[in-house]
């Protein structure tokens, strides 16, 4: 077992002194690894909210957030930024595009966002999807398998979007390139991941946008677990991909929605209100999951205004998102994000 593991199983060890809820149960295979049996131990651990003596607060195994905001993504370059302090001034949260292969902020740019531990600097992750623009597309150190190269893990170009293919995360090879490759590159940057296109596993298996299969639907909630496994100590957001296919998923005798400390859905209520959308994230708050420090789960909300000169339906969209308890961010279109918009 790595060191990584062993100093998680501890973590989460300690972590599992409230008293176990009863209603769950789980069948533990006859070998299982030390980390996914703390992992279990503690996500089982629950206590019984003081205003609500009906409601049980599961608890998940990562860090989670001290603030849930104000938070803001970005997915351009420093340059586009321009004032770097008044970005770290303004949001607690901030998601950027932290790849070193695509080389939009200096590691010394990054240090002027985090503010001194002030915020939280997390870093785009597609993990369900690979863009043929970033390096490891193509390019990847000897041991490794590109996506280009790796046909048996492809599952299509992503509808609409020609310059990315659907990966399948219960590849082995694939798995390796994410957990031994991309992550730690991005790790050894950013306080967290933001993890993309996760929607693979809501897809059926017969679906030309994305076929996934059991295997893979299984594949990409134990992908997730690896992941945390292997950075106990790093936040992780879920975007979109928040159907029972996740929030009621297991992987390794764990529950699913344990290992992350965040959900964030784009598109809820602008250009359009997204009622389905909204239920879920409803569905997920209901759960009263807070990390073992007690930090609330954080669920956050992505709308579109489709520039920043639209106040009028940012306002609205923040309304509605702030009235059911969501961190809320509205930027200018999706896919676009080069811009940041500093609402009133």
């Amino acid at each position: 077992m790595t060191t990584h593991a062993v100093i998680f199983a501890m973590t989460l060890a300690a972590a599992s002194a409230c008293k176990p809820r009863p209603s769950v149960h789980v069948d533990a295979p006859p070998v299982e690894p030390p980390s996914s049996v703390g992992m279990r131990t503690a996500e089982a651990s629950v206590s019984h909210g003081s205003e609500d003596a009906g409601a049980e607060t599961l608890h998940t195994v990562g860090p989670g957030f001290p603030n849930d905001g104000p938070w803001v993504s970005f997915y351009g370059t420093a340059k586009q930024l321009g004032d770097i302090g008044k970005l770290a001034r303004t949001f607690r949260i901030i998601n950027i595009d932290a790849d070193p292969g695509a080389a939009n902020f200096t590691d010394a740019q990054l240090e002027e966002l985090k503010a001194g531990g002030k915020n939280r600097v997390i870093s785009y992750f597609n993990i369900g999807a690979c863009e043929h623009y970033r390096t490891y597309w193509s390019n990847v150190p000897k041991g490794f398998t590109s996506c280009s190269a790796n046909k048996a893990a492809q599952r299509g170009s992503y509808d609409g979007y020609p310059d990315e293919t659907w990966m399948d995360p219960s590849d082995e090879s694939y798995q390796k390139l994410i957990l031994d490759h991309v992550a730690p590159r991005l790790a050894a940057r950013v306080d967290g991941f933001y993890l993309d296109n996760l929607e693979i596993l809501e897809h059926p298996a017969m679906t030309k946008n994305g076929p996934c299969s059991p295997q893979c639907k299984q594949g990409g909630l134990d992908l997730v677990r690896k992941l945390r496994e292997k950075y106990p100590n790093h936040l992780i957001v879920m975007q979109n991909a928040t159907s029972d296919v996740t929030r009621l998923g297991m992987t390794g005798g764990v529950r699913f929605p344990t290992l992350l400390d965040g959900i964030a859905h784009e598109e809820v209520y602008a250009p359009k209100f997204d009622d389905s959308a909204e239920a879920e994230l409803l569905a997920w708050k209901a759960m009263n999951m807070t990390s073992k420090d007690g930090r609330p789960f954080w669920i956050a909300v992505e709308d579109y205004a489709g520039n920043c000169a639209n106040k009028g339906a940012a306002k609205a969209a923040s309304a509605r998102a702030h009235a059911r308890g969501f961190a809320s961010y509205v930027s200018d279109e999706s896919g676009a994000q080069k811009t940041v918009c500093y609402w009133d």
